[in-house]
This record gives structure tokens, C-alpha cells and sequence, in this order.
């Protein structure tokens, strides 16, 4: 076995404590930490590369780029060392260090854009460089990929449909590139129509909630299609970072803020719905990746006080 064929089967965890503020609605969420680089993004990395191993534009010789905010990154470099291919990232310079060191730590290059203009930045740095350099790198330009999405149908969503023997009413989570959402939406409705499925965003363009787009004020994702929600739950920073600390304490599961992000939104949602629905959301990362986050060390100095 491969370390790549460790990606995906991640556990469908409950709430229990919670989920008490919803009362008769089941609160889960997929363990998505638990991929072998430890976030969500593993999924799309490993289904974008092998299609293009498939389709014979990914070979020996060919360099690995793309622009991440930085788990991406993180999949592609651990992939790119498993497969014995040379990997370049390009993200925004205000991507926590604890990324940037793993990238690194898997052999992958990095080269920084400015952090004013965010992943959008990024994005348009490496289609500069692809544009200068066209016969030298594979690039699966995740915001765009069709393979990016159907990771998350045949695996994510297929996989939720299952662990919830079929009971899921409703999916939310934060968008990115958009793939978890696109995918994880669409192999729900094939499977039952009415479940319904909703996308997590910030409150505003300026926020702090890594990992998560406001769509309305960035560029699209070619691979999103807006008609497939069926609303959006608005999170602020403050919100996601006050859960993202709850989960710790009072479940045990220590993760990033998108997923706090995620879980928030869950929570409101479950408020306004009739006893017996099932929610499921996504906990897209661990919280270690994310240690040097001013949110957490403000929480250290107040319990060290």
C-alpha cells in the first residue's frame, strides 16, 4: 500500500455536547484531519494528479504547480514525493508558517505572492509563470479542474451517503476552490433530491477565516456552480474562531478555523430545523497547522495568566 491510498474512508464523527443546543437534530461532521497530510484537500490533490497521470500530461520530466492558500499545497507536495515528481507552490505570503514548513519538509519549493491579493494573487502569479514556461511543469489548476469535484462525488459524498445510511437532510461547508461543496452536493442529490445543501461564507471580503472564500468579492472558481445551493449561512471571524475553541474543550477534536467556520454555520442551521434532521459538515484540517494564529495564542496567554 501506498501512502496515497490512505486518502479518504475518514471517520463521520457526532457531536455531543454541541449538538445540545439543538435540540433532536443530529450535528456530524467528517474527520477530514485524518487524511495522511491531514486535511480535506488530499481528496482533490490525489484525484487531479492521478487524472493527470491518466491522461498521459502528468509524466517523468513534467514539474507539479498550481496556487494554493496553502493545504493544497500541503497535498500536492506529500503526493508529488510519493510519486517521485518535483513540486512548486505558489501561495500568499501570509499562509501560516506551519504550512509552509510542511511544504517544504515534503521537498516542494514555494514562492510567495503578495498577501494583500490573497490566493486570487496566486492564482494569476502561476498562470504568469505556466504562460513564460509552458513545457515545463503539469499544472492541475485546482480552481478549474473538473477532477477537483468528482473526488468529492466518488469519495467524500459517496462516503457520507453511506456512514449516514442514507439519513442525511442537509450538507454545509465552506467554499475554497468550491470542489468539497460542488462534489460532496452533487452525489447527495443523485441520491435523494431533497437533501439540501448549503455553503458557508464570511461575513465580509475582510476576514479571517482561512481557507474560505467570499465569493461575492473574489474571483469564481470555474468548477462552481451557484444554482446547486440551496442558501448560504454567513459566519463572522470572531464566530468561527470562538468554535474552533469550543471544539477543542468541550469535544476533544482540535482543528483549523474553517472548520470552526463550518461547524458554527451547522449550528445555526440546526436551530431553525424540525427535530429528526440529520446535518452533516466538514472538518476540513487540524488545528497544528495553525498554532502560530494570533486566536490561538491569545487563548495560551490567558489560560498561562
Amino acid at each position: 500500500m501506498d501512502v496515497i491510498d490512505l486518502v479518504g474512508n475518514t471517520p463521520l464523527i457526532e457531536f455531543r455536547h454541541i449538538a445540545n443546543e439543538a435540540a433532536r437534530v443530529r450535528l456530524l461532521a467528517k474527520a477530514e484531519f485524518m487524511n495522511p497530510s491531514g486535511s480535506v484537500k488530499d481528496r482533490a490533490a490525489r484525484g487531479m494528479l492521478l487524472d493527470g497521470i491518466a491522461r498521459g500530461s502528468l509524466v517523468p520530466g513534467k514539474t507539479i504547480i498550481d496556487a494554493t492558500s496553502g493545504n493544497t499545497g500541503v497535498a500536492y507536495a506529500m503526493i508529488g514525493a510519493a510519486l517521485g515528481y518535483p513540486v512548486v507552490i505558489y501561495l500568499p505570503q501570509g499562509t501560516s508558517p506551519e504550512r509552509k514548513r510542511m511544504i517544504r519538509y515534503y521537498g516542494a519549493s514555494i514562492v510567495e505572492t503578495d498577501p494583500l491579493e490573497g490566493s486570487d494573487g496566486s492564482y494569476l502569479a502561476v498562470r504568469e509563470e505556466i504562460k513564460a514556461h509552458p513545457g515545463r511543469y503539469f499544472y492541475p489548476d485546482q480552481y478549474n479542474n473538473p477532477a477537483n469535484p468528482a473526488a468529492h462525488v466518488s469519495g467524500t459524498g459517496a462516503e457520507i451517503w453511506t456512514q449516514t445510511g442514507g439519513e442525511v437532510t442537509h450538507f454545509i461547508t465552506g467554499m475554497g476552490t468550491s470542489g468539497t461543496f460542488m462534489g460532496v452536493s452533487r452525489k447527495l442529490k443523485q441520491e435523494n433530491p431533497s437533501v439540501k445543501t448549503l455553503a458557508v461564507q464570511p461575513d465580509s471580503p475582510f476576514h479571517g477565516i482561512d481557507g474560505v472564500r467570499h465569493v461575492a468579492s473574489s474571483m469564481k472558481p470555474g468548477i462552481l456552480d451557484e444554482a446547486i445551493a440551496d442558501g448560504i449561512i454567513t459566519v463572522t471571524t470572531e464566530l468561527a474562531y470562538e468554535m474552533t475553541r469550543r471544539l477543542a474543550k468541550e469535544e476533544g477534536l482540535f482543528v483549523g478555523v474553517s472548520s470552526g467556520a463550518n461547524v458554527a454555520a451547522a449550528l445555526t442551521l440546526a436551530k431553525r430545523l424540525e427535530p429528526g434532521a440529520v446535518i452533516v459538515t466538514i472538518l476540513c484540517d487540524g488545528g497544528s497547522r495553525y498554532l502560530s494564529d494570533s486566536f490561538w495564542n491569545d487563548e495560551a496567554q490567558r489560560i498561562d495568566d
